[in-house]
């Protein structure tokens, strides 16, 4: 089933396509380093935007599963990342 990752990021959402693994290390990585921007990309096409992740900045993950039957409960599943 495919899926959507939303990334929110002090209160904008960004809606991303699989796989987020790599990008999740580089948010990671700048706010172990105190900051930094990182590039998100676009869901379809486009350059992405850059954002400036810094510790103590509100991040959401949600996996959103599209289409098909499901459970509600099986919908979607989300990490928080706060003062890291």
């Amino acid at each position: 089933m495919p899926s959507v990752n939303r990334l929110t990021v002090d209160g904008r959402d960004y809606f991303l396509p699989d796989p987020v693994t790599e990008l999740r290390e580089k948010i990671l990585e700048a706010v172990r380093q105190g900051g930094g921007y990182v590039n998100i990309p676009p869901l379809r096409s486009g350059p992405g935007i850059d954002i400036l992740f810094s510790p103590g900045m509100p991040v959401v993950w949600t996996r959103i599963d599209v289409g098909g039957d499901t459970d509600d409960a099986d919908d979607a599943a989300s990490d928080t990342f706060t003062d890291i």
